[in-house]
């Protein structure tokens, strides 16, 4: 990977944000996308836009996969590839939280090795290459190193069903919950919060740049079976993720039902 790729998308997330913000509170049109898909603002198009001319201008070499543009087969035959959440949690962004964000990830071989996760809101710049470590507007970061009794989880309400864990017990930890797949993965790196889960099929495009983020934190990432994560399949979604210290991580794998 080019040293400078992670540059490229630092600089590249904070125009995202220069862009979504003009939206931000300004009720930008909003489409519903088909098939239950769910929302899409103009802001979204609008990020999506400059990002896809802007990056596929600086590396016309690399893929290109986006939550908002058509996907094609092009992409598997790159050796390197562009995931892209133009903006992760549009919901939130329609609500008028700031716990929306902009996701940027290169991949290579399968495997994330540059991302930067940006909340324009809240002017936090998560970012990661890898064997480089994970920042938090350029300071260090590190995952939690706390075991299960009394972590705090990261996850939506579906998650802690009982179906979903062996002898329907669920966890001894606190359920948390922020909008934003990405968000929530950078929260892992940063400590803020012990673990993430998601236990249903995730886009690649919500995770790329929090895997490589959380993972250079000290993270343990998986999906919800215990595998590593793979990019640029020809389906771009992976089947959940759990990301969390090790120990914690271990210790909620062998407790969910697979």
């Amino acid at each position: 990977m080019p040293e400078n790729d992670l540059a490229l998308l630092i600089e590249a997330a904070r125009a995202a944000g220069d862009i979504a913000k003009r939206y931000f509170q300004q009720d930008p049109e909003v489409t519903d996308k088909p098939d239950g898909a769910g929302p899409v603002t103009e802001a979204d198009l609008a990020v999506n836009a400059m990002l896809e001319s802007n990056l596929q201008s600086a590396r016309p070499d690399y893929g290109w996969l986006s939550e908002e543009t058509e996907d094609g087969p092009m992409r598997l035959h790159t050796q390197r590839q562009f995931v892209i959440d133009p903006i992760d949690g549009t919901r939130a962004f329609i609500n008028h939280s700031k716990d929306w964000a902009h996701s940027l990830a290169i991949v290579e071989n399968g495997q994330a090795v540059a991302g930067a996760v940006y909340l324009p809101m809240r002017d936090m710049m998560f970012a990661a290459a890898k064997g480089g470590g994970a920042t938090l507007n350029g300071a260090p970061i590190a995952a939690s190193a706390k075991t299960e009794d009394g972590a705090t989880l990261l996850g939506s309400k579906a998650n802690f069903a009982p179906a979903f864990w062996k002898d329907g017990t669920l966890p001894p930890v606190e359920r948390v919950f922020r909008s934003s797949l990405a968000y929530r993965m950078c929260l892992v790196a940063q400590g803020r919060f012990d673990g993430m889960i998601t236990l249903r099929p995730s886009w690649e495009w919500d995770i790329a740049a929090g895997a490589i983020i959380a993972a250079e934190a000290g993270a343990q990432i998986t999906d919800q079976h215990d595998e590593a994560l793979q990019f640029n399949n020809a389906h771009p979604q992976v089947p959940g993720v759990l990301a969390a210290g090790r120990q914690l991580h271990r210790a909620l794998i062998t407790r969910l039902e697979t």
